[in-house]
């Protein structure tokens, strides 16, 4: 896994917030758009695209997408 095809991945659970403006310094929940409802389809992705089951606290523990790209790499 690719931390670029991650990014995609990862901007493609939000309606208005651009790929082009996530880095995997981006803290995600400075983003306007983040939510509880998007976390929850953060998971889903995670689950579907890359068969890890993230749990709330991976969510929770991460600051910026990179942080959670870490920790699905780590249980690959």
């Amino acid at each position: 896994m690719e931390m670029k095809e991650f990014l995609g991945n990862f901007a493609a659970q939000f309606d208005d917030t651009e790929e082009s403006v996530l880095t995997p310094e981006t803290r995600f929940r400075e983003l306007d758009e983040w939510s509880s409802l998007i976390a929850l389809s953060v998971i889903a992705m995670v689950d579907e695209e890359y068969d890890v089951t993230l749990k709330g606290d991976d969510i929770k523990n991460s600051e910026t997408i990179a942080d959670i790209y870490n920790a699905v790499v780590a249980k690959l």
